[in-house]
């Protein structure tokens, strides 16, 4: 009855975090479409996410659609079958349509937005997000190189297309190792988090507890904590996660929450609020 029951709860995290980790993705860009603006925002977040999240789709991709890839876990594996759902599959690549999309709010003209210096700080692909972008590709491709080169026919003890999968995996890591430092230095230079969505946060940081919780719970009905320890990738990509949305919510809430920061805060708060209105707010 007791694990009926935790299977049940397990179930409804895995839903709720789903959709809200889903829907974190859109608060940013239909507040730039608002406020007709991307200042106060860097392109290096959404840049870095499109790679992350590409990673993210080839890896789910591959692990639920292709024969080799499954076969070759199988055989890492005892036989088990690879755990990569449809969900995950959908979540990935929906993530990567929108987070395209906000990229080109920076510079496609068809938005109408007000143009950026090209000294404005975050309207430019930093340096440093730009070699993590082509370090990705650099490394990934390096794998899919030996693999070819070595030519392995055991996948259980030499290199296989599944490497190549499982380096895709690590870059999305990476990323999310490093994708939120822009953005907290730029609140941080400009003592203020106007422009940048709170409502992405919060609904990020609910998904990632959520996560961890039914990575918790399946590990505990299972009666097999190697579904936590054996499982760094996912663990960490929660952790990191959490961590850095408990640092925007300290600057928007505690740091950086001033009066004259109220306006465009109501204006993140109440989407229903008319065309009029908001113009005024945002001038």
């Amino acid at each position: 009855m007791a694990a009926s029951f935790l299977t049940l709860i397990s179930a409804l995290f895995g839903w709720v975090y789903t959709l809200c980790w889903s829907l974190s993705f859109y608060p940013q860009p239909i507040l730039n479409f608002r406020r007709r603006s991307t200042s106060g925002t860097t392109i290096d977040f959404p840049s870095i996410n499109v790679v992350g999240f590409l990673a993210y789709f080839i890896y789910t991709t591959a692990f639920l659609y292709s024969p080799d890839i499954r076969r070759q876990y199988a055989q890492r594996n005892h036989g088990h079958a690879a755990t990569v759902q449809f969900n995950d599959f959908a979540f990935a690549g929906h993530a990567l349509v929108i987070t395209t999309i906000t990229v080109s709010q920076f510079f496609l003209p068809i938005w109408g937005f007000e143009k950026r210096g090209r000294r404005d700080p975050g309207a430019r692909i930093s340096r440093g997000i730009m070699g993590v972008i082509v370090g990705s590709f650099v490394g990934v491709a390096t794998v899919a190189i030996i693999v070819i080169a070595r030519h392995d026919e055991d996948a259980r003890t030499g290199w296989a297309w599944i490497d190549v999968m499982y380096a895709t995996s690590y870059v999305k890591l990476f990323i999310t190792l490093v994708k939120y430092m822009p953005q907290v230095l730029t609140n941080y230079r400009n003592r203020s988090t106007n422009g940048w969505s709170i409502a992405q946060i919060l609904l990020d940081f609910i998904g990632g507890v959520l996560s961890i919780l039914q990575l918790g719970i399946d590990s505990y009905i299972e009666g097999d904590w190697s579904g936590i320890t054996g499982n760094p990738v996912k663990l960490a990509l929660g952790n990191v996660s959490i961590f850095f949305d408990i640092i925007f919510i300290i600057q928007h809430y505690c740091l950086y929450n001033k009066p004259k920061d109220k306006e465009l805060e109501e204006g993140e708060e109440d989407p229903l609020l008319s065309d009029s209105t908001s113009e005024q707010r945002t001038m």
